[in-house]
């Protein structure tokens, strides 16, 4: 007897109609913007109280920008800083940033002033930390009480969905990477319909997030470094080398974590603990130079437009202070994410490869080891790789970096996170 066809295959579930997606699409729209517009708002504050600090007030003072004096009281101070917000604002910022990914919980919204405004200040006070983690949290706690009064009901997943895809659209300016997340997310769950139907209103307000950061910003992550044609053999190896590399050392810091976290978690205050994190951040600086400094993107800019600037010394000193300055940042309190410093890693680590072995052609040394410490650091497969791949513009990359990513997660699956629980211990 023939299968009616407009039965759903024998193992597949049944697709949503186009009359149950039409009315996410305004939500979601309307999530992707503000998601967009409270990213661009904490950025815009963070530029202009970064140039504040560290070219307003030094000049003013007579003193170097950069020098050492200064990139360590900068540092000190941001700490206390921040320490006095954990300390004396409602909701003390959140709750403890080493136990938090970008699967963000949903905060009360008394909590959120105080953590966008820590933000801010790391954003502009030099931590090496990126804005993801703390503006995800916002967003989503923004949708889901939203959310809990205009359409109430509605499940607070999607609300949290369309929140973290919007965010993730906004911060990269483009949606494809919010999709990769949320079906890495999606994975081993049980999804109501199919795949796409799950990815129809996030895809929209990742867009909108996207767009909007586009039309008012105009972001790149291409480091412009020297085209890269087609692959050959010698550059497979290299992309296999450097990536296993790039997790080896991105695994030195997730095993590091939880001792740098319990050694600041000692000092029981964070009065204590984040001046004491500045303060060790600006040794840090003291030694790497201010290019370690921030979250990252626009220095790594700086070593891509030239490319055999620095010596492989210089690279191994800046690569090995970013990834201590990135596990001080997160252990000590200060909020923030990780995938913008560990871009910065991987870029000075790949570049060191060049500069060690010239026959390492940049864009593959640059890749791959952002591709090897993006896994070991976040564990997210699909980010990384588009991380890694979207700082190239080279079609001929991404072959390489899929068949590189194979031994680089050989060598993190299964293994501790860089997140912990409460009580200290290291995510599985």
């Amino acid at each position: 007897m023939a299968q009616d066809s407009t039965q759903p295959a024998p193992g597949t579930a049944p697709a949503a109609s186009a009359r149950a997606l039409l009315p996410t699409i305004v939500p979601a729209l309307l999530v992707g913007v503000v998601t967009s517009l409270v990213l661009l708002g904490v950025s815009a504050a963070a530029e202009e109280l970064q140039h504040a600090l560290w070219q307003d007030l030094p000049d003013a003072l007579g003193v170097g920008r950069y020098s050492v004096a200064w990139m360590f009281a900068v540092l000190t101070a941001t700490g206390v800083a921040v320490g006095l917000v954990v300390w004396k604002v409602p909701g003390h910022a959140g709750p403890d940033p080493a136990t938090t990914g970008l699967e963000a919980p949903v905060l009360p919204l008394a909590v959120l002033p105080g953590l966008l405004l820590v933000t801010a200040l790391v954003l502009a006070g030099g931590p090496s930390l990126g804005p993801e983690n703390p503006i995800i949290a916002v967003n989503v706690s923004l949708a889901v009480w939203f959310g809990a009064r205009v359409l109430p009901r509605t499940a607070r997943r999607g609300w949290v969905a369309l929140a973290e895809a919007g965010t993730v659209g906004a911060l990269f300016g483009t949606p494809v990477a919010a999709a990769l997340v949320i079906s890495e997310a999606l994975a081993g769950q049980r999804v109501k319909g199919q795949l796409w139907d799950s990815l129809f209103a996030p895809l929209a307000a990742a867009g909108a997030g996207a767009l909007t950061t586009t039309l008012v910003s105009e972001p790149s992550f291409d480091l412009g470094l020297p085209p890269f044609g087609r692959p050959g053999w010698t550059d497979l190896l290299a992309s296999l080398v450097v990536a296993s590399a790039g997790a080896l050392l991105g695994m030195c810091a997730v095993y590091a974590f939880p001792y740098a976290h319990g050694a600041f978690r000692r000092l029981r205050h964070p009065m204590l603990m984040l001046p004491a994190g500045g303060a060790v951040l600006g040794a840090l600086a003291a030694l790497g130079g201010h290019l370690t400094l921030f979250k990252g993107l626009d220095e790594i800019a700086e070593l891509g437009r030239d490319p055999d600037g620095w010596t492989a010394g210089e690279f191994a000193v800046m690569t090995m202070v970013k990834l201590a300055a990135l596990l001080v940042a997160a252990s000590c309190g200060f909020r923030g994410g990780r995938i913008f410093p560990a871009v910065f890693v991987g870029t000075a680590l790949g570049l060191c490869a060049h500069a060690l072995v010239p026959g390492i052609h940049p864009a593959v040394g640059v890749s791959a080891a952002v591709l090897g410490v993006l896994l070991a650091v976040t564990r997210q497969g699909w980010v990384s790789l588009f991380v890694a791949a979207v700082l190239v513009a080279s079609p001929g990359m991404l072959t390489l970096l899929c068949l590189a990513s194979l031994p680089a997660w050989l060598l993190v699956t299964g293994r501790p996170h860089m997140r912990l629980r409460p009580d200290g211990t290291a995510v599985r």
